[in-house]
């Protein structure tokens, strides 16, 4: 059987406008994110899923509170988490977001490596595989996830879903579509 994921990103947080690497720390939706976040609800009001994971990190729970509010019960999964930055954490991110292909296999200092959060999602899909065979899922989580997921659902490299990122273009879009047969 298939499983269906649409995924969506958390909303915009205030590290988010000020250019920081917000990692492993909870961060917290700004105005913007906040007003994001009820749109999406907005266009997902009438979406069906069975069920709805979110990382467990703040903005990607309050974003997933404001987007699916009481309709759903959300899941909270540390494995959704964003990429552990390091020491990168809280600094602004030009000082690594340059070139994110040197962290594809190294990780960031005292931190993980894109392998690592691929590793992480990987175990998530087993466990939906197990869990959640045949449903409608809905993700609410970060960047790294959603880049492994294009690795392991779309066969991209992660040179290539890191080049072809949205985030670059500026071409967010109400949920990216995946499946896992």
């Amino acid at each position: 059987m298939t499983i269906h994921i649409t995924y969506f990103v958390h909303g915009t947080t205030t590290d988010n406008e000020q250019d920081i690497a917000t990692g492993w720390n909870h961060g917290i939706l700004s105005e913007k994110g906040i007003k994001q976040s009820e749109e999406l609800g907005k266009l997902m009001k009438n979406k069906k899923f069975d069920a709805v994971f979110c990382s467990d990190l703040k903005r990607a729970v309050d974003s997933a509170k404001i987007c699916f509010g009481n309709k759903f019960q959300i899941i909270q999964d540390k494995r959704l988490r964003e990429a552990n930055y390091g020491e990168f954490t809280g600094k602004s991110c030009m000082l690594f977001k340059k070139d994110l292909t040197i962290f594809i296999s190294k990780k960031f200092p005292h931190g993980e490596s894109y392998k690592d959060v691929e590793q992480r999602i990987k175990n998530f899909l087993e466990f939906l595989k197990q869990q959640y065979d045949g449903k409608r899922i809905a993700i609410v989580a970060h960047q790294a996830p959603q880049l492994a997921l294009e690795v392991l659902c779309n066969k991209k490299t992660w040179k290539q879903a890191i080049a072809e990122d949205w985030r670059l273009k500026k071409e967010w879009k109400p949920g990216w579509e995946y499946r896992i047969d």
